[in-house]
Parts: C-alpha cells; sequence; structure tokens
C-alpha cells in the first residue's frame, strides 16, 4: 500500500513540475516579446522626431578666413636638371654598378665601353701621324737642297715650285694624320661614361656585357632639390599671372602642401589650343630637408593672385540641389536651410572654401560628407567617453607602490 502511494506522489510530483517548466517558459516569450515592443516602439519614436547624432568634426563654424584667391593649375612635377647618359662610342658595357635609387655625383664614372678596339686605332693614327712627320722632313730637306741649287743658277725655278708643293702635301698628310690620333684618342675617352649633374639615378636601362651603339641610352639621373610644374593657362588667365608669384600645390599621394612660384612664363601661345604655358619652381630642399616629391607626380592647386578676409565656409557645404544655393545650419538644436550668396572662392590652408552672404559669424554649417538632412530634423552631438575608473585592486596596487 505505501508503495502505492509513493508511485502516485512520485506522478503528481512529476505533473507538477512539467507544469512549472511550461509556466517559466511561457513567462519568458511573453517578456522577450514585450521587450521587442518597447525597442521597436522606441525606435519609432526615434524616426519620427527625426534624431541624427552628429560627431563636433562634423560641422564648421562660420568665420572670417584669409582666403587666397587664384587660378586652378596642375600639371606634372618635373626635375629642371636631368641628364641621360648615353653610348658615344659602340662596345660592351662594362663595369656599370649603380641602379635606381643610387645617388650619384657629377663627374662620377658610372660606366665603361670596352677599349681595346679604340686604343689600337690611337697606336694606328700615331704611327701614320710619326711616318708622315717623317715624310715631311725628307721633302723638307729637299726642298732646302733645291733652292740652294736654284739659287746658284744650278736648276731652274720650275724644279724648285716642284719640290715646294711636294712640301705643301708632306705637310697636310702630317696635320691630317695627327687630327686623326685625336679622334682616336676622343674615341678612348668616350669609352668612360660620366654622370654630368649630381642627383639619383632614376632609370637604368643597359645591363653590363651587353653590346650598346652609339648613342644607346644607359643610365637617367635626376636631381630633385629644384622641380618644376609646367602649368597650361588659357589666354585669359595667363593675363593674370606674372612672374614670381606663388601658388600652393596638393602633391599626389601626400597630404603635404608644396608652395612654388612663377619663374618664366612662356612668351609663345601654343599653336591650336592658343594656351600658353607657364614654369612654376618648387624648392625641394626648405630649411635643409628634403620633401616627400618625386619626377613625374602629378599636383594640383591655386595660383594666387589675391588674397582678402572673408567671411567663408568650405566649399562642399554648400549645396545646390534647390533653385537657390544653401548651407544645413544647426539652429536650436535643429537643421535649418538657410539660403546663402556665394561669392569669391579660394583656398584657407589646405581646404577649399568660398565667400558666403546670408550667414551669422559663429553659426555652426553641417560639412558635406554627412549629405542631405531634411528642415527641422534634432541634432544631438556624440559625447566622448569618460575614461574608465581604475578598478579597486589596480587602485589599492597603485596606492601600495607610491
Amino acid at each position: 500500500m505505501t508503495t502505492n502511494n509513493n508511485r502516485k506522489w512520485i506522478k503528481w510530483a512529476a505533473a507538477a513540475l512539467v507544469v512549472v517548466l511550461i509556466a517559466v517558459g511561457v513567462f519568458r516569450a511573453l517578456s522577450a516579446r514585450t521587450a521587442q515592443q518597447q525597442a521597436l516602439v522606441a525606435s519609432t519614436a526615434v524616426k519620427e522626431q527625426g534624431l541624427v547624432e552628429l560627431a563636433a568634426t562634423d560641422v564648421v563654424k562660420v568665420q572670417t578666413l584669409q582666403v587666397m584667391q587664384g587660378l586652378p593649375v596642375s600639371g606634372t612635377l618635373k626635375a629642371v636638371n636631368s641628364a641621360v647618359i648615353k653610348a658615344r662610342v659602340a662596345g660592351e658595357l662594362q663595369g656599370l654598378t649603380v641602379r635606381e635609387g643610387d645617388f650619384v655625383k657629377a663627374g662620377q664614372v658610372l660606366a665603361r665601353i670596352e677599349a681595346t678596339e679604340y686604343q689600337s686605332r690611337v697606336r694606328q693614327a700615331s704611327e701614320q701621324a710619326a711616318s708622315a712627320k717623317a715624310q715631311v722632313e725628307v721633302v723638307q730637306r729637299q726642298y732646302d737642297n733645291n733652292k740652294a741649287l736654284v739659287d746658284q743658277g744650278f736648276i731652274s725655278k720650275t724644279a724648285l715650285d716642284t719640290s715646294l708643293a711636294n712640301l705643301n702635301a708632306a705637310q697636310s698628310t702630317f696635320r691630317a694624320a695627327q687630327a686623326a690620333t685625336d679622334v682616336a684618342r676622343k674615341s678612348v675617352e668616350d669609352t668612360i661614361l660620366k654622370s654630368p649633374i649630381s642627383g639619383q639615378v632614376s632609370q637604368r636601362l643597359a645591363q653590363p656585357g651587353e653590346r650598346v651603339g652609339i648613342d644607346t641610352r644607359i643610365v637617367e639621373v635626376v636631381d630633385l632639390s629644384r622641380l618644376e610644374l609646367e602649368a597650361t593657362l588659357s589666354a585669359a588667365d595667363s593675363a593674370q599671372i606674372s612672374v614670381g608669384q606663388t601658388a600652393e600645390l596638393q602633391i599626389e599621394g601626400g597630404s603635404q602642401v608644396a608652395t612654388a612660384k612663377v619663374v618664366r612664363i612662356n612668351p609663345s601661345a601654343q599653336a591650336g589650343s592658343r594656351s600658353v604655358l607657364a614654369y612654376l619652381s618648387i624648392d625641394n630642399t626648405p630649411g635643409g630637408r628634403a620633401l616627400p616629391l618625386r619626377h613625374g607626380l602629378f599636383a594640383q592647386g591655386t595660383l594666387g593672385t589675391a588674397s582678402s578676409s572673408l567671411l567663408a565656409v568650405p566649399l562642399g557645404s554648400v549645396r545646390t540641389d534647390k533653385p537657390a544655393p544653401y548651407v544645413q545650419a544647426i539652429e536650436d538644436g535643429k537643421v535649418v536651410h538657410k539660403t546663402v550668396e556665394i561669392g569669391a572662392r579660394g583656398t584657407a590652408g589646405n581646404e577649399n572654401v568660398v565667400a558666403v552672404k546670408g550667414l551669422a559669424e559663429g553659426a555652426q554649417v553641417i560639412r558635406a560628407n554627412i549629405g542631405y538632412l531634411r528642415e527641422g530634423t534634432q541634432v544631438r552631438f556624440t559625447q566622448l567617453a569618460a575614461p574608465a575608473a581604475p578598478a579597486p585592486e589596480a587602485a589599492a596596487s597603485t596606492a601600495s607602490a607610491k
């Protein structure tokens, strides 16, 4: 009897446990659903309110800036001094060890052409010159003897004239042989390839052991201490520039701004386009420290023609997707579209700016990277997280260390 009662009690206990588990599961499901509904309601409320968060860097204050106005210029940087070392005689290239990026000095020997053949030609020309000189001496003695005989009346003057002609011919042959010797020596000197300027090797166009012909390009050297930008300007723009004006250039692949100065203006317009070329010089070693500028890089910037103080904003902040240009300003924590009148454009520091009318100095304007925001959208600025407090154990250890 007792056994039956125990079994019934176990069954009822198991049933009760199942009921409790089901109840807990239902409660959790209802709680999760309620939390999802609350989150949905909260997100819907935020959307209805149109709230956006902005960082402090997403806005800029309208202020009076020193704006450099001018003409846009662009072009490729070129080294003022560059040289291509070519083979001046044909032969096998020897001793070429410099490679791209190596520094070389003016007059430094870069390579040689195998000179055995040219040295043999020097010896050959020297021997021919010596033979011609000996012949001149023989003819000179004949002429002197004939002249003495003519004076004594033993031979006619015609024979003396023939001796003189032979002497002149021998002397001419000797001078020709000397010139040939000089040419042969010059060929030997041409087998030594030297750098005419100091700089860096930008191209190595041949390999040691290669047989090269006359005018074969061997090495190119560029001097990066002085670079030039060749800017193409329209006929109207060229009338606004003069030698000595400066430009701020943004170099491809870098954030550093280089200062350039107009040093020359081409007196002739280009055929066809009627454009005018201006040459801007860049000192690549200001203060003795080289800038990261390279021959062949693309550069663009503004050639300053005037400078003035203007109430200006970044150029990208002015939007033109409405009939009148406007900016997205922040007033009383909301986005307001303010119509503006734009004026002169230019640069202030490293940024392109435009003068505006219709804004008060100090007004907050949203930058272009945020995009379009509906007027009336509420704005909240992101708060920077405070530094975390040290853990009690860390604080205790720091105190004990002190």
